[in-house]
């Protein structure tokens, strides 16, 4: 059971830290950790696992056996950007972007 968030709208760096504190768990303790969690990124983290959740009950799976089997939090896209300098030069600025991978296994 799997689910994907493309282009999500943070750096991997960042996002990363959130993957790593599920990675492992039991879906309903993820779940319940990531709401006392104070980082942007754990609301659309919750909302992947959700996901992964629902497809698993679609499968027909056991939801209460299930864990975090796996977790990846790959670069996306990069949007490039230019803020003006000194002297009439620009130097660029990069707004990165994340794919959110999770995957859920019975244990």
């Amino acid at each position: 059971m799997k689910a994907v968030l493309k282009n999500y709208r943070q750096s991997p760096r960042k996002v990363r830290l959130i993957a790593d504190l599920v990675r492992g768990k039991k879906v309903n303790k993820a779940l319940s950790l990531l709401d006392f969690v104070d980082k942007r990124a754990s609301v659309p983290f919750k909302k992947v696992i959700q996901s992964a959740l629902a497809n698993a009950k679609h499968a027909g799976a056991n939801v209460d056996s299930l864990i975090i089997s796996k977790v990846a939090v790959d670069k996306g896209t990069v949007l490039k950007r230019f803020t003006p300098r000194a002297r009439g030069s620009a130097s660029r600025i990069n707004k990165r972007n994340s794919h959110i991978t999770v995957e859920l296994a019975s244990k």
